[in-house]
């Protein structure tokens, strides 16, 4: 095997080498002598030196007083990470490639793999009928969102993509000497573009903007070719598990996005952007299929004379011939010898059609008599055509590029991927206040109580009355209206997959939904789209439970559900729900909510799909995404699962084949062994008392902390925050209303800023004093039966395992030392003393959480996680010293173009810190 640290190594040498070359060819000697320089000190000080901390704000301090020099210092270091981040990619490329040789060498299964999850059913014994019935059940829904946490653009993309491509090249064993140098010269020719490219956004990306460059971006380079690789190996795995039953599988992966239809908070998704998106969705896969047709046309060439073709795929063949216009018949005469590709010409010749329908969508009159009614059609005659194959000994043409389409057609249909629809509970309040208003006056919605709203909405939704007969309202409650009529033409011509779920946003009530399903009423989408709550703070999580019980028992909805197959998806907000109680609680108060909600649809016969808001960083649900799975209570996935891909977490997981490839095999896996004997634990009713415990006390001391009468000012003078919403991330405000307050502010930059500035408190703060509290007996010392019992906790339970380990990674990536001169920036005693607090809390969870794990490092059992963050510090330290400098200069400078200048700095230190970290929020 060859060694991948060694060539890891040899990467990061290689473009460092170029980078250095480009920086004084580009900037000039002396920008690269100082730039050594500081990285020289910076190292220096992660090793200790008092004297190399001083000299490095000393020439910090220096630099930030002239702004070109400060651009090409940060240019420097963020291009460095830039590259470092390529050679990583390139070095997981290639672990990944020797594991599956080890595991193939080995004859057993890679872990986290597909053929694992089925050999541990196997094992379970669970036979080949039991896993075909949970198959026809399971769906794992990856869904994409714009949520503004990718702060790379598309250009600086499509530059690395190439980069990344050529990198490749250089290493690959077939490359030959002669063909080293021009390779060498394509390194340096993007690593100066990279150079003389702006980093960020010069104005907010458009709705329509982060439809192409993320809803359809990692379709149309990736998930294309990746999907029929996985369901290959879903095949694969069944017939080597199960070798004596005849599989058939079901499309149990698919894909969601909410780019063009999540309104909530952003007044620059409009029904009119939302038929863009369909309208862009349906023409990038269309010109997929027609792509793919060509090559099978260009490929399946058996003739008559050589091969015998199925009767019934032939007489079908005939009869459309006899319906085509004349001149289309002269070329299909041409190959008159050759079915198969008569056929392709044929669907080919449809697809087109069909494109032109969805370039006149929602057109009246359209003509569509050639055009495809559904990608079931499609799927069909592709289906015949390898039927034919198959009982014509043609099995291995079979397969390959012709099944590989027939499984993208059913996969991604005319739809590409289901569009979500999000809003606020508020706007449906608001709206039917003043339907209600209009249809009676004396009907005063708003002053009702939730029982007699209740009333109100089953009443209306039972009647046959149509309450809106024309929009005759406010702009608002019009466009509230007029998007589920939206819906309704979008399943009409797009088809029933193309809108499938509408997300709540802050449902508190039974009512939030019932109102929204009356407005689905009125466009006739009763059982036709499932309404979805989304429950995001603590409060709501813990009324989560009741709030569907009351909805299973209310007739009109029953009735809903009933025609929806009654199943129920609930979503779950990783990000608010933290920001509101603090990491301890909000996983805590999520897991129970799971369970309670998992019992809850079990007790009604209700099937749950549960609906994870799962950010990138731990702050906001992120993490490894099988083991966060396996770790969920037992009974709450069951086979089904939907989990948004935001932002960075989008990127890192989808940009590359290999890894999404790999990514997608440990969803599966996860989902497939959730299917199996799950655990079950005798001290379950023990540790989670323990867990209410603990996450009071950590919800007291994270309450305690943000709500100081300093700490909003200390938020505002010891971050970044009040810059952030100038990086041009998304089309999407940063707050939900104009104000200062944490309330109104969005987890994104919330855990945004607080990663900035390195402190990373939405990942560990409370977790300390909880456990610290929770284990001091009344003598005020630790009770060493408790510690045993959290040391039990962690070792047995995978929750608690899985929590811990994300606090190892939050209390790993921040940085005290850094964190210190962000406070510095406070004014007054405010800065010391909240620090201090922080500071403390840190210390006292870091000792808590190694104790309890039994290591003496964090990131112990991850050594190349801990190796990275340490390799990359002393490459990232130099950035936030620059920042921490301008946003001092920034707060003592009055005139209004240098300030744009320096601010422009900072923006720039903004996203060089993003790459060193590869972490936004």
């Amino acid at each position: 095997m060859p060694n991948f640290s060694s060539t890891l190594s040899e990467d990061i040498r290689l473009l460092g080498n170029l980078l250095g070359e480009t920086i004084v060819h580009q900037a000039g000697s002396s920008v690269f002598d100082l730039e050594e320089s500081i990285r020289g000190l910076a190292k220096a000080r992660r090793a200790g030196s008092a004297e190399a901390d001083v000299e490095l704000q000393e020439v910090i301090q220096g630099i930030s007083h002239d702004l070109d020099l400060t651009g090409d210092i940060l240019k420097s270091f963020s291009t460095y990470f830039t590259l470092i981040n390529v050679a990583e990619e390139h070095q997981r490329i290639n672990v990944l490639k020797q594991r599956n040789e080890q595991a193939f060498q080995d004859r057993l299964p890679m872990d986290e793999s597909i053929l694992a999850g089925f050999e541990t059913l196997k094992s379970e014994g669970f036979t080949a009928v039991e896993v075909e019935a949970f198959l026809s059940q399971m769906i794992v829904m990856p869904v994409f969102t714009a949520h503004p946490t990718e702060s790379r653009r598309r250009t600086t993309r499509q530059i690395l993509k190439y980069l990344s491509e050529e990198l490749f090249r250089l290493r690959s064993s077939e490359t030959l000497d002669f063909q080293r140098g021009p390779l060498l010269e394509s390194l340096e020719q993007a690593i100066t573009l990279l150079w003389q490219s702006d980093d960020g956004r010069k104005r907010k990306p458009t709705v329509m903007d982060e439809v192409r460059n993320t809803g359809l971006y990692f379709f149309e380079n990736t998930l294309f070719d990746v999907v029929p690789i996985i369901y290959q190996q879903v095949e694969r795995a069944l017939k080597a598990t199960y070798p004596d039953h005849d599989w058939q599988v079901g499309e149990i992966l698919r894909f969601g996005s909410w780019i063009g239809g999540d309104r909530d908070g952003n007044p620059f998704v409009t029904n009119e952007t939302t038929l863009g998106a369909l309208q862009a969705q349906q023409q990038l896969i269309l010109e997929r299929y027609a792509a793919d047709v060509h090559q099978l046309y260009e490929l399946l060439s058996p003739s008559l004379g050589r091969a015998d073709f199925a009767p019934e795929f032939l007489a079908s063949l005939n009869a459309e011939r006899d319906s085509v216009a004349e001149s289309e018949a002269n070329v299909l005469d041409r190959f008159q010898e050759e079915p198969y590709r008569q056929k392709l010409i044929l669907i080919y010749r449809r697809i087109l059609a069909t494109q032109e329908r969805c370039q006149e969508l929602w057109s009246e009159g359209s003509d569509s008599d050639r055009a495809y009614a559904t990608p079931e059609e499609l799927s069909n005659e592709l289906e015949a055509l390898r039927n034919s194959l198959r009982s014509n000994r043609g099995e291995c043409l079979a397969k390959g590029r012709l099944s590989e389409l027939i499984r993208r057609v059913r996969v991604f249909g005319f739809h590409l991927a289901t569009l979500d629809i999000r809003q606020h509970s508020g706007k449906h309040d608001d709206a039917l206040k003043e339907i209600f208003k209009s249809d009676d006056p004396e009907c005063d919605y708003a002053v009702m109580s939730e029982a007699e709203r209740v009333e109100k909405l089953t009443r209306e939704i039972g009647s046959a009355r149509g309450l809106i007969s024309r929009l005759n309202f406010s702009e608002e409650t019009n466009q509230t209206v007029s998007l589920f009529r939206v819906i309704h033409t979008a399943q009409r011509e797009v088809g029933p997959p193309s809108i499938q779920n509408y997300v709540v946003s802050m449902t508190e009530s039974e009512s939030d939904i019932l109102e929204v399903l009356l407005l689905a009423c009125d466009a006739n989408l009763l059982g036709c789209v499932d309404l979805v709550p989304l429950f995001e703070t603590v409060a709501d999580l813990k009324a989560a439970p009741q709030i569907m019980s009351r909805l299973f028992t209310n007739e009109v909805y029953r009735k809903h559900l009933e025609m929806r197959g009654s199943g129920q998806q609930v979503m779950i907000g990783y990000s608010d729900s933290n920001k509101d109680g603090g990491f301890l609680q909000a996983n805590w108060m999520l897991y129970k909510a799971q369970q309670d909600l998992a019992n809850v649809c079990e007790e009604h016969g209700i099937q749950l799909t549960l609906f994870h808001g799962r950010g990138g960083s731990i702050g906001r649900g992120g993490g490894p995404a099988n083991r966060s799975i396996l770790a969920q209570p037992p009974d709450s996935i069951r086979g089904r699962i939907r989990i948004t891909e935001q932002g960075e977490v989008v990127s890192s997981r989808y940009t590359h084949g290999e890894i999404a490839e790999r990514h997608l095999q440990q969803l599966l896996n996860a989902v497939i062994c959730s299917f199996g004997r799950r655990p079950s634990y005798d001290r379950y009713a023990e540790w989670s008392a323990i867990m209410e415990s603990m996450s009071e006390i950590a919800h007291e001391k994270y309450r305690t902390l943000v709500g100081r009468g300093d700490f909003l000012d200390y938020f505002h003078q010891a971050t970044p925050i009040d810059q952030i919403g100038e990086l041009n991330l998304g089309s999407r405000p940063a707050r939900r209303k104009t104000t200062s307050e944490i309330a109104d502010l969005r987890a994104i930059p919330w855990v945004f800023a607080w990663t900035q500035s390195r402190t990373n408190i939405p990942s560990w703060y409370g977790v300390g004093t909880a456990i610290q509290d929770w284990l001091l007996g009344n003598n005020g010392k630790v009770d060493e039966s408790k510690l045993q019992s959290l040391q039990k906790m962690y070792a047995s339970w995978p929750f608690f395992k899985t929590v811990l380990a994300n606090v190892h990674l939050g209390l790993s990536r921040a940085d005290m030392g850094i964190a210190r001169l962000y406070s510095e920036l406070c004014p007054g005693d405010a800065g010391e003393s909240v620090f201090s607090d922080i500071d403390a809390e840190y210390q006292r969870t870091r000792d808590w959480v190694l104790k309890i794990t039994g290591h003496e490092q964090l990131l112990e059992t991850e050594p190349w996680l801990q190796h990275s963050i340490r390799m990359r510090n002393p490459y990232v330290d130099p950035m936030n010293y620059l920042q921490v400098a301008l946003l001092e200069r920034l707060r003592n400078t009055e005139g209004e173009a240098e300030s744009a200048r320096i601010r422009q700095a900072i923006l720039q230190s903004l996203n060089g810190i993003v790459g060193g970290l590869q972490s936004v929020g």
